[in-house]
């Protein structure tokens, strides 16, 4: 009898220990995604998994890890929701691109531009024409500026003041810095005009039409006196001052010139885009700047106000206003 107790007694603890063993090994509510309050003391969680301390719970796919806060241990999110760690940085967009200002749109304004050419097109064409370009350059006049004395770098096709040479038969530049001047007088006409203006007067700025004569003459064609050695630079700032005009100007080391800003307290882009002062000797607008014009006897000087670039003015771009 007493074994038989015993063996039954044996039975029952086998029994509770496979119980045990089935409910930890598996199927425990806390394995089955179910909230099991967990304290780190615990002699059960020690004595059935000894070596998984709370922190490890979950590494092996089967529930998911805990988060720590505070010596707790608190239910981490449901499947799904990201850790704050984990949120995803938001994607910067790329900055719009800030558009490049295109001259097309002076086409549109009165009178527009010839043939329907940009602002940049009308400069590259009236540089080639007027030799403002090496492109529009002939060997030929590359040749007679070179055999002159116009230093021509070959790299660029410009000598250092970025000048291109001039066409055959015309004067080259004469740098202020090398001239030798006299007290032997000699003669030139001297004019200027902003006669454009009247016929491009909606571009014109409203506070400055009060300044353009009824005729566009601002000073008539008249003989003045100027001194061996002197530019058209010289003899236009002496006869604005004696003729009581404003002028102003501008020196330019770039292109070792003066450049006329204003007359008349008309100035450059005061009646649109492509407006400013040119001056032309002879009928001819040279590529270079008034004070390396170097003035002879008898020359006819003529300052013009362009409101198209030259082209309303019979003459091309230039870089001598």
């Amino acid at each position: 009898m007493k074994l038989t107790k015993g063996k039954v007694i044996g039975a029952l603890a086998i029994l509770v220990i496979l119980a045990a063993a089935f409910w930890y090994g598996g199927n425990a509510p806390g394995l089955q995604g179910w909230t099991v309050g967990v304290r780190e003391s615990s002699p059960v969680l020690e004595s059935i998994q000894p070596s998984q301390t709370p922190e490890e719970t979950g590494k092996d796919g089967n529930s998911p890890e805990p988060t720590e806060t505070a010596g707790a241990l608190e239910t981490p999110a449901s499947p799904g929701t990201p850790k704050p760690s984990e949120t995803p940085a938001p994607t910067e967009s790329a900055a719009p691109e800030t558009p490049t200002p295109s001259p097309e749109g002076l086409a549109s304004r009165p009178g527009g531009l010839e043939g329907g050419m940009t602002a940049e097109e009308k400069i590259a064409a009236a540089e080639a024409i007027a030799g403002g370009s090496s492109a529009g350059v002939e060997k030929g006049d590359r040749e007679y500026s070179e055999a002159n004395g116009m230093e021509i770098n070959p790299e660029t096709g410009k000598d250092k003041y970025l000048t291109d040479p001039v066409p055959e038969g015309k004067p080259l530049p004469v740098e202020p810095q090398d001239v030798e001047f006299s007290d032997v007088p000699h003669t030139c006409t001297l004019s200027v005009r902003c006669d454009t203006i009247l016929d491009n007067i909606d571009w014109l700025d409203p506070e400055k039409v009060e300044l353009v004569p009824e005729d566009g003459v601002i000073f008539p064609a008249t003989t003045v006196t100027f001194y061996e050695g002197e530019s058209v630079f010289n003899v236009l700032q002496r006869e604005m001052r004696k003729a009581g005009i404003h002028m102003e100007f501008e020196d330019t080391p770039m292109y070792n010139s003066a450049y006329i800003e204003g007359i008349n307290n008309l100035y450059e882009f005061d009646c649109g885009e492509l407006s400013g002062w040119m001056y032309k000797v002879n009928g001819w607008f040279p590529n270079y700047g008034c004070s390396r014009y170097q003035l002879k006897e008898g020359d006819t000087i003529e300052w013009v106000y362009t409101c198209d670039l030259g082209v309303d003015v019979g003459g091309f771009y230039s870089t001598g206003g």
